[in-house]
C-alpha cells in the first residue's frame, strides 16, 4: 500500500454524537461495534458509564466503517441539510468549547475527528464537491487542484489563530453625516480557520467531504481518478504548491483572489473568459441536464438558475434582512451602491444608504450574506429600483476564483484533457509530484 500523508477531518460537533461502528474497532485493549451514544459533560465524554478525556475507535481492518449521524452540511447556505454519513480510517471523539466553524458555545461540545490518509481524504472529497458519476477527466482535475489546495494549507507556516479579518470583527460608525446618521463600516473577508484540534472541517468553509455516502455510486471511476493523479498537484513558476481555489459556476468570467480574500493576487488565479473563443458562449452557460446530473451532486441539482439569477425585495423586506444580519439600524434602504466590482463584475465593496446612517460592506461573501437570510449565490449582481422594490439581477454561484465547476464539467464533455481545463482555469501553473504524498 502507498505511504499517505495523514489528515484529522474534523466532521461535526454537538452536545451528543450518535455514531455505528461497522465493523470490528479497537479502543486500547478493547474491541468495540455497533450503535454507540456518547454526550459531553463538565468537560469530559461521557460513554458506557464512564467519563473519558477522548476517545479513539482505530479499525481492525481495511474495510471496516463508521457512521455519523445528525451531520449538518452547507451550514449557513441555502442548500442547508442534515443527515447520516459514512467514513473510513479512523474516529477520534474529543470535547471542545468551540464548534468547528470557531464560534464560542456557552456548553461543552464533542467533535468527531476522521483520522485518514490525504488520498483517501480526497476520494470522499472529490464526489462531494461534485458527483462521483462525473467524467474521467474531470475527476482527475478535481482531485488535483483538491490535493493541491489541501497541500498549501499543510505547507504554511501559520497554522494557528482563527479566521483571516481586514479590520475589528464588529459594525462600527466611522464617520458622522449629521445629526443620528453614521457611516459604519466593515470590510471583512472569510479564510479557512488554522483549527486548533484537527486540520480541515468537512463543509464549504474548508472543502465537502462527506464520506463514503457519494463514492459508492461510481466507486470505481473516483478510485480511478484518485490512483492516475496519486500525489501530483499544480506549482506555480516559483515552484510553489498552488492555492487553487474552485466553486460552482463564474456566470462568464472568473474573478482575481483580491476580490474575495486578502489584498493580494496570484500569478495563476487571473480573470478569464469562460469560453473557446472571445465572446463566445460561456461554458458554463448549459442547461444540458445530462451534464448537470453528472457534475452535482442531488442537493445542488435544486439550484437552476446558477448561470443567471434575479432576486427581489421590497424595501420593507431588505431593511429588516439588513438589521437582522448586521444587528445595524440603516432605517429604510434608499440606495444600494456598488464601489468596486472585480474584472467579472463581482462587487467586493458596496455602500448601504439608509434613513438612518449608511453601511459600507465587503468583501464579496459578506456582502452576499448581508443581502440575503442565507447568502447569494453570488456578487456579480445590478441594481435597479422598480417602485417600492429592489431588483437584483445576478450571475454566477460563488466567488468565481479559480475554477468553474460547472464550466469544467462542459469544457470535458466537449473532450477537453484533464491537462487542458486545468491550463484554462489555473494559467502559469504546471502539475508536478509530490514526493510524499
Amino acid at each position: 500500500m502507498k505511504e499517505q500523508y495523514q489528515l484529522k477531518i474534523g466532521i461535526m460537533s454537538a452536545p451528543t454524537v450518535e455514531f455505528t461502528l461497522v465493523g470490528k474497532y479497537r479502543l486500547g485493549d478493547e474491541v468495540c461495534c455497533g450503535r454507540q451514544s456518547v454526550r459531553a459533560k463538565l468537560g469530559h465524554i461521557y460513554w458506557n458509564g464512564r467519563a473519558w478525556q477522548e476517545l479513539v475507535f482505530v479499525p481492525t481492518e481495511e474495510n471496516c466503517t463508521f457512521v455519523l449521524h445528525g451531520v449538518t452540511i452547507g451550514v449557513g447556505f441555502h442548500w442547508q441539510r442534515c443527515e447520516s454519513q459514512v467514513f473510513s480510517g479512523g474516529l477520534r471523539l474529543i470535547v471542545e468549547r468551540t464548534t468547528i466553524t470557531g464560534l464560542p458555545t456557552a456548553n461543552d461540545n464533542i467533535t468527531a475527528i476522521n483520522q485518514i490518509g490525504v488520498e483517501d481524504y480526497l476520494t470522499s472529497v472529490i464526489s462531494s464537491e461534485m458527483s462521483a458519476t462525473s467524467s474521467p477527466e474531470l475527476l482527475k482535475v478535481h482531485a488535483i487542484i483538491s490535493r493541491s489546495w489541501t497541500m498549501n494549507k499543510v505547507a504554511e507556516e501559520n497554522m494557528s489563530g482563527c479566521s483571516l479579518f481586514s479590520n475589528a470583527d464588529t459594525y462600527h460608525p466611522v464617520a458622522n453625516k449629521g445629526d443620528q446618521h453614521y457611516i459604519y463600516r466593515r470590510i471583512v473577508w472569510y479564510e479557512r480557520e488554522s483549527h486548533r484540534n484537527f486540520d480541515f472541517c468537512s463543509d464549504d468553509h474548508c472543502q465537502r467531504y462527506q464520506g463514503l455516502t457519494r463514492v459508492s455510486t461510481a466507486e470505481a471511476n473516483v478510485r480511478k481518478a484518485i490512483q492516475q493523479t496519486w500525489g501530483k498537484v499544480l506549482t506555480d513558476n516559483e515552484g510553489r504548491i498552488c492555492d487553487t481555489r474552485f466553486y460552482k459556476c463564474c456566470g462568464g468570467r472568473t474573478e482575481l483572489f483580491s476580490t474575495a480574500w486578502a489584498d493580494r493576487d496570484y500569478s495563476y488565479l487571473v480573470s478569464v473568459e469562460d469560453s473557446p473563443t472571445a465572446g463566445g458562449q460561456s461554458f458554463c452557460n448549459v442547461n444540458d441536464k445530462r451534464i448537470l446530473a453528472e457534475v452535482l451532486n442531488g442537493y445542488d441539482l435544486e439550484t437552476t438558475d446558477f448561470y443567471q439569477w434575479q432576486v427581489r425585495y421590497s424595501v420593507g423586506e431588505l431593511s429588516a434582512v439588513v438589521k437582522e444580519k448586521t444587528g445595524v439600524n440603516l432605517g429604510n434602504i434608499l440606495e444600494l451602491k456598488p464601489l468596486k466590482r472585480g474584472q467579472s463584475g463581482r462587487i467586493y465593496e458596496m455602500e448601504i444608504v439608509g434613513t438612518s446612517g449608511s453601511l459600507v460592506v465587503g468583501k464579496e461573501l459578506e456582502i452576499r450574506r448581508v443581502l440575503s437570510r442565507s447568502h447569494l449565490y453570488s456578487s456579480a449582481f445590478d441594481v435597479e429600483k422598480e417602485g417600492d422594490e429592489f431588483v437584483l439581477n445576478g450571475k454566477g454561484w460563488g466567488h468565481g476564483v479559480g475554477l468553474c465547476q460547472i464550466g469544467a464539467a462542459v469544457m470535458a464533455d466537449k473532450g477537453y484533457s484533464c491537462e487542458q481545463i486545468l491550463s484554462h482555469y489555473f494559467p502559469n501553473t504546471m502539475i508536478s509530484n509530490l514526493c510524499n504524498s
